[in-house]
């Protein structure tokens, strides 16, 4: 009879929405997610997300964003780890486990890559080649010299003239000396600049001043409307300065490598070297002042 029958293997399949079903009863418990765990941190630290911002240097948006678990807004992995690491370390929260679970959830962390290289594939554009400006200063020191030596011995012949009776001294006539005045002497650019300019720094324009103080770095420094001001590798004991009006957005490839000043302050961040960092400065940057001397 059709009631003693055993059901038939269709029957006995379990259906689309069961198996769904077990999945999430099986699913184990896992703690809070990224961005929920820097959000309760940075409530619990007694932190609005501006204030987080300004400290970490990360814009308003990506902290929502990072807060909601959207990693699109970061610009890659390698930023997107710098800025969880950053985020967390301004609400007190050791970054180690965060930067963990991304990985895990994003296929895991790549191999090292040096960062100038991995940077020279992103380049928008090649550097132009600078002129030397140090082999021109020598041409013109040397073109000095030698104009002054070939007046103080070539023009001889006028000085061996007899002297007209009742001249006081053998003085050559002033338009002589007048005729070819000689060039001034080129100064030498500075290649460092000086705790004095830097803090001459105007008051009306954003000044930033990078040195490569440890050793190279890939550097890209843009104005506040997006154009490219530089691009390239800051060569150790090298440096550059970038001025706007209004903002200077920076990349730094090994933020631990550079030294930076803004507006005649030095930043004195805890950037760790291979560290990648986008930074933002305006004319009221900085916000903590420079450490006292002890």
């Amino acid at each position: 009879m059709s009631i003693g029958k055993s059901n038939s293997p269709e029957e006995e399949r379990p259906s689309t929405d069961d198996r769904s079903e077990d999945r999430l009863v099986e699913r184990p418990v896992e703690g809070p997610s990224i961005g929920t765990a820097l959000q309760q941190a940075r409530i619990a630290a007694g932190l609005t997300v501006d204030e987080v911002s300004s400290t970490t240097r990360v814009r308003i948006p990506i902290v929502h964003a990072i807060e909601e678990d959207d990693f699109t807004r970061c610009g890659g992995d390698v930023y997107a780890r710098g800025h969880i690491r950053t985020l967390a370390r301004a609400v007190h929260l050791d970054p180690a486990p965060l930067i963990e679970s991304y990985d895990a959830a994003h296929g895991g962390r790549p191999a090292p890559t040096p960062a100038a290289p991995m940077f020279e594939a992103e380049r928008l554009r090649p550097e132009r080649q600078r002129p030397n400006w140090t082999a021109a200063m020598v041409a013109a020191i040397v073109a000095v010299i030698g104009f002054v030596g070939f007046t103080a011995f070539g023009g001889g012949d006028d000085k061996a003239k007899p002297v007209a009776e009742g001249s006081a001294s053998p003085q050559p006539a002033p338009k002589q000396t007048g005729a070819k005045p000689p060039a001034p002497t080129p100064q030498p650019p500075t290649p460092t600049p000086s705790d004095s300019a830097i803090a001459a720094a105007p008051k009306d324009l954003v000044t930033v001043v990078l040195t490569a103080d440890t050793g190279a770095s890939w550097i890209s420094a843009k104005d506040h409307s997006g154009r490219l001001l530089f691009d390239g590798t800051l060569a150790r004991g090298e440096s550059k300065t970038f001025t706007d009006k209004e903002s200077v957005d920076l990349v730094l490839g090994d933020a631990g490598a550079v030294k930076l000043f803004v507006n005649g302050k030095e930043i004195q961040d805890d950037f760790q070297p291979g560290q990648v960092e986008r930074l933002t400065y305006t004319r009221e940057d900085p916000l903590q002042s420079q450490p006292q001397a002890g």
